[in-house]
């Protein structure tokens, strides 16, 4: 081809577009504990919406807040698309290592315990205050790279402090700016706004003996909105339902 043809051969490589860089983000736990927050809430259920919007509007950084709907108002009308039997089963557990018998919505558990005053700022600000004044019991390392525009890869690893007890590990995948036009049940004709909604959800992953947890996974779903979603972790005493730790890492945007 001559000089002509090495030239447009190098022209044509330059323009070629560069392959694309996986994104890649990590969280590591701190010293202190961070709260866990969850609340337990359904579509189906009319006294839940104020607890939603709470939950929804909560700023990032103080706290890791869950919304986890569960299933058993679904037969009173409307059928929660977010629902999921595991989470009314954990929140009978969770009652139940309280001493409780009776599960409600919507019900807020701050680091395991109930908490019903998430309606008093100040109630609320200052239980913050007194679990984040305390030394983590655990430490937690998210990870989280893109595959692909709908395939994640995510890693979990724990591990517990030397201390008498168990020790287990949960991760959840929540999203964010959810809305929902109820047509029937105790909600029929309102729009619902959600935050915060657990959508996936691993565990109770166990520690071994030296207190470690691990989880490495794949995560591809083409109905959750990337860009408003985001991985949460935290670390438990399944006997006691003490909180060790929790962390939460948003899914990376570029």
């Amino acid at each position: 081809m001559g000089k002509h043809g090495s030239l447009l051969i190098a022209c044509l490589a330059l323009s070629l577009p560069t392959p694309a860089v996986a994104s890649s983000c990590t969280a590591n736990s701190g010293p202190t504990l961070t709260p866990l927050i969850e609340l337990y809430t359904s579509e189906g259920c009319s006294s839940c919406p104020p607890a939603d919007r709470w939950l929804a509007g909560l700023p990032p950084g103080r706290a890791v807040p869950l919304a986890l709907h569960v299933d058993y108002w679904d037969y009173i009308g409307w059928r929660d698309r977010y629902a999921d039997a595991r989470f009314a089963a954990r929140q009978r557990e969770v009652v139940r290592r309280g001493g409780g018998r009776v599960v409600y919505t919507p019900q807020v558990l701050l680091d395991g315990r109930d908490f019903r005053g998430w309606r008093d700022d100040t109630a609320f600000g200052q239980a913050l205050a007194r679990i984040a004044a305390k030394p983590a019991q655990a430490r937690i390392v998210l990870n989280a790279a893109r595959k692909q525009a709908d395939v994640w890869s995510i890693r979990l690893e724990g591990q517990a402090a030397p201390r008498k007890g168990r020790a287990a590990a949960y991760l959840a995948i929540y999203e964010n700016g959810l809305a929902s036009d109820v047509r029937s049940g105790e909600n029929a004709g309102a729009r619902l706004l959600h935050g915060y909604v657990v959508r996936d959800w691993s565990g109770p992953i166990a520690a071994d003996a030296d207190g470690r947890m691990a989880l490495s996974r794949d995560l591809a779903r083409k109905d959750i909105e990337f860009s408003n979603a985001g991985m949460a972790a935290f670390i438990e005493d399944p006997d006691t339902g003490e909180i060790l730790q929790a962390l939460t890492l948003p899914f990376c945007r570029n």
